[in-house]
């Protein structure tokens, strides 16, 4: 299994920054963040950032961050997989041939910036919704889809390629990265007046996670959240299991989420679902394609390893079948949710060609983000509604793996 591979980097220029992050090379306005010390957290406890470290790879943590013209913020969560367990973990995106698992990133590989993707990145393009915007860039190599904040041994599983020990050790540190991140938005940002919180794959699970500490950072300012390929469907075994879930040690909002994580599924379409109920006055959204190959496959491997799994055997028609299930759970139950589901097998749309590109009954993808961070309550109630391709709300039966 092939999970695609990370896109690049992003953001700011920071006159005032926090003694333990050090500006470094600029590309096209945007800025990298180097992380170094400790930082005290918004939540009150103390964060060093670090990438997986993974032996043989660089375990240091950087973000980017570009000044616009507007007073306006997007916080983007990058993507790239997920690890849990010794096989998940002994296999990392190492950019090897399809026949060999490739499960998660597990650093930043040097050389990328986000002045090199499209979509919403593309500041060149006037239906660039937020070309204007501030912009901050969390980059992901931390297997734990940005929450986790806990350090845990596993075994080599037998990696063909790369030589690793019998036994080594992964930072599951995306929440204490996000935490520095966090400290340093903080101090450089003045308060915005419009927020889109994004993210894709793992990343779209650090947006649904994450935004309400920028909802209690700025209460002024109107939040967006956006989902991106991010509605993971889970098995019970996965959720309540350490290797599984429990190796993350999630670290949620609790006046967001509850204090209580059990009964949330993560990855999983609760976790958008209980931020969206916690702040009403938050417009969230999710897209997917409805076929989306890289959730099918993550999935597969969640069936195969910790089942059972939803009753279809065929495992893409089981995760289309909850997904659309979920989707319309939300749909019919949050006032503020919105989704843009369209049809294909593609994986993401904010960061390719496909932002501006994809049509889903008759509505370019870039006007419909345009509408839902916009200030026009006539243009957000014609064009930000829910879309799904024709035929694409359907269940369809189940058949034969």
């Amino acid at each position: 299994m092939n999970i695609t591979r990370r896109r690049a980097m992003a953001w700011i220029t920071a006159a005032l920054l926090g003694a333990a992050l050090t500006p470094v090379a600029q590309a096209a306005g945007w800025q990298k963040v180097n992380a170094g010390g400790p930082v005290v957290g918004l939540d009150g406890r103390s964060h060093t950032a670090s990438c997986s470290a993974l032996p043989g790879t660089d375990p240091g943590f950087n973000f980017w961050a570009r000044k616009g013209k507007s007073r306006n913020l997007v916080v983007y969560f990058e993507g790239g997989g997920a690890c849990w367990d010794s096989l998940t973990c002994t296999f990392p995106d190492a950019g090897l041939p399809p026949e060999v698992p490739q499960f998660y990133t597990p650093a930043i590989p040097p050389g990328y910036s986000p002045a090199d993707l499209d979509g919403l990145f593309n500041l060149r393009r006037s239906d660039n919704p937020v070309r204007d915007w501030d912009m901050v860039y969390v980059p992901y190599c931390t297997g734990d889809i940005h929450l986790g904040s806990a350090q845990q041994t596993y075994q080599n599983a037998g990696h063909p390629v790369l030589p690793l020990p019998g036994q080594f050790d992964i930072r599951h540190r995306g929440y204490d990265n996000w935490m520095v991140v966090l400290d340093w938005i903080q101090r450089n940002v003045d308060a915005p007046q419009r927020i889109l919180v994004a993210g894709s794959s793992a990343g779209g699970y650090g947006a649904s996670v994450h935004f309400p500490w920028l909802r209690k950072l700025y209460p002024q300012a109107k939040v967006n959240v956006l989902a991106d390929a991010s509605q993971g469907i889970t098995t019970p075994a996965f959720d309540q299991s350490t290797p599984g879930r429990g190796s993350w040690n999630v670290q949620l909002p609790p006046w967001a989420t509850d204090a209580n994580i059990e009964p949330i599924t993560i990855p999983g379409p609760e976790v958008l679902r209980r931020g969206a109920l916690a702040h009403p006055e938050v417009r969230v959204a999710q897209f997917t394609t409805n076929f989306d190959l890289v959730q099918i496959q993550f999935y597969g491997v969640m069936k195969a390893y910790y089942p059972p799994g939803g009753s279809c055997a065929n495992e893409a028609l089981d995760w289309n079948r909850q997904m659309l299930g979920a989707m319309k759970n939300d749909r019919s139950d949050l006032p503020n949710y919105r989704h843009y589901l369209a049809a294909g097998t593609y994986h993401t749309v904010l960061t390719g060609p496909e932002f501006f590109g994809e049509r889903t009954a008759g509505l370019a993808f870039n006007d419909w983000l345009a509408a839902m961070v916009g200030d026009s309550d006539w243009q957000r109630a014609l064009r930000w509604r829910n879309l799904s391709c024709l035929g694409c709300l359907i269940q369809l039966p189940c058949r034969a793996g």
